[in-house]
């Protein structure tokens, strides 16, 4: 586990547009899912990090010196203001990685960093039809709040749910932990 650099962007954007292709099959429309491009995604990252004032952490999980995957987090955002709450706001693995604990590992140190830095609570969205990634979150200590909104992909609204943990009510472990 470590902070992403300017060389780790064309892998994580592999990560992100294969894992999104992937988790949201059937979920989102598969024209939408077909036209997202890997080196879009890498330059936006690199946009991102050129410019990200530290606001945004992005975290790398690597297995054997291949990065597996990558989540990033922040300040929660509540429209245009932040909060004094922490918000994960993507957790990807490559599909040919999951179930090997780099999403528990990337979920917990985000956890972690979090409760370190004295955030009172972690919110996460997850596509509201996304039963895998829901009972995810869930082992993780991430309970929906009841919130829910939709954003919009290829013309369709996609709903999410909103979930939330307080990192020092219970504690995410990392596999093997």
């Amino acid at each position: 586990m470590r902070e992403m650099t300017h060389a780790d962007c064309d892998r994580v954007a592999e990560i992100r547009v294969r894992g999104r292709q992937t988790a949201y099959r059937g979920l989102m429309p598969q024209a939408y899912l077909d036209g997202l491009d890997v080196a879009e995604d890498a330059a936006r990252h690199r946009a991102r990090l050129a410019g990200g004032g530290g606001r945004v952490v992005n975290l790398v999980a690597e297995q054997e010196g291949e990065v597996t995957g990558w989540a990033a987090f922040g300040p929660y955002r509540d429209g245009d203001a932040h909060t004094a709450d922490a918000e994960l706001y993507a957790l990807y693995v490559h599909p040919g990685h999951q179930g090997r604990g780099a999403g528990r590992a990337l979920l917990a140190e985000t956890v972690r960093r979090c409760s370190a830095a004295g955030r009172p609570r972690v919110f996460l969205w997850v596509l509201r039809d996304n039963a895998r990634a829901r009972r995810f979150s869930e082992r993780a200590g991430f309970w929906p709040d009841g919130a829910e909104e939709a954003f919009e992909a290829g013309g369709v609204a996609v709903p999410e749910v909103r979930s939330v943990t307080v990192p020092h009510a219970r504690p995410v472990t990392a596999p093997g932990a």
